[in-house]
């Protein structure tokens, strides 16, 4: 294996030529070598866009091709499994968009087809690599705001188009599924628990089928409580906010930071005078490039991805119990 996997792009879809494609592209240890469609046009004009060496009009050559090293699956959430279960099978390590999967089902025949063949795969939660996130999880195990009581956290965008794959039932859209996965993420990781139970309520779209916006609440064997709210439907927004025994801290922008602009933690304890307030700017950071030269580093020195891949599964099945609840 040289210094640079090359990574091979399964599918054209816009969160791979916006954002992820162009973050591979700008990282130390991985370049792009070739995208696959299952339109050969559509996969030119992708690399002619981007810069890149091959296009291939289906996904079974690209997985067929030696000189790819690792795949991304940005698919829709319905054929994460499938897709990615393939590249195992032909012993390519991949790094498959969020959701999972479909289902927690799904998500574990994922993971165990990887496992089975000793072969690398991660969850692209990418905000999880901002160093922002790994300040914050840090100074609450460092008992930067005492015990940890609740978690907050919102993710919001509105749809310009009723034809968008977030409002496909067939395809596994939803808010929940889209963005509302990243408010359970991020209150797993704070907890570093599992939710024992959890509650949600939605509204479904007459047409879509799918929750169009959806709160839920987790509670954990802890004592800690975890809500939050996110939709396909409202103003942008993306945050979390955590509450302690003595003090909290709020992350305003929380998920999809710009790798051109600061960030900030906004701290706040409690003391015997009233609360003192730190503002702590975090430095600009692409978080995308930060997942792919951890995936590429962990296939370059033979370890495991910095999040283990089950705990995509442990994700989904808590997004599995809350829309359970929604819909009863």
């Amino acid at each position: 294996m040289t210094e640079k996997i090359r990574w091979g792009i399964l599918s054209t879809a816009n969160i791979g030529r916006k954002r992820v494609v162009p973050a591979m592209q700008a990282s130390a240890h991985g370049i792009v070598t070739a995208v696959a469609s299952r339109n050969i046009d559509a996969a030119r004009e992708y690399t002619d866009e981007l810069g890149i060496a091959t296009a291939y009009g289906s996904y079974e050559e690209l997985l067929a091709d030696p000189n790819i090293d690792a795949i991304y699956n940005p698919l829709p959430n319905s054929l994460h499994a499938e897709w990615s279960i393939q590249c195992a099978e032909a012993g390519k390590p991949t790094l498959c968009e969020k959701p999972l999967a479909s289902d927690a089902a799904e998500a574990q025949m994922m993971v165990d087809a990887f496992a089975e063949r000793s072969v690398l795969f991660a969850e692209a939660f990418m905000y999880r690599f901002h160093p922002q996130t790994v300040q914050v999880k840090q100074m609450l195990d460092d008992g930067a705001i005492g015990d940890l009581l609740a978690v907050e956290a919102s993710f919001s965008f509105r749809l310009t188009r009723e034809d968008n794959i977030r409002l496909s039932a067939e395809l596994a859209g939803g808010a929940l599924m889209d963005v509302g996965c990243y408010c359970v993420n991020v209150t797993r990781l704070m907890t570093g628990a599992e939710p024992v139970t959890g509650h949600a309520v939605a509204h479904f779209g007459a047409t879509s089928g799918v929750d169009e916006v959806l709160a839920g609440v987790l509670k954990f064997e802890s004592g800690i409580v975890g809500h939050f709210d996110c939709s396909l439907r409202g103003q942008h927004n993306h945050r979390y906010h955590l509450r302690g025994t003595h003090g909290k801290i709020t992350v305003e922008e929380a998920f999809v930071m710009s790798p051109d602009r600061a960030t900030f933690i906004r701290w706040w304890q409690a003391g015997p005078d009233g609360d003192t307030y730190r503002e702590i700017t975090v430095p600009p950071a692409n978080s995308y490039t930060l997942m792919a030269d951890d995936f590429a580093l962990a296939l370059i020195d033979g370890r495991p991805p910095r999040y283990a891949p089950q705990d995509g599964v442990e994700n989904m099945r808590v997004i599995d119990m809350l829309l359970q609840s929604a819909r009863a």
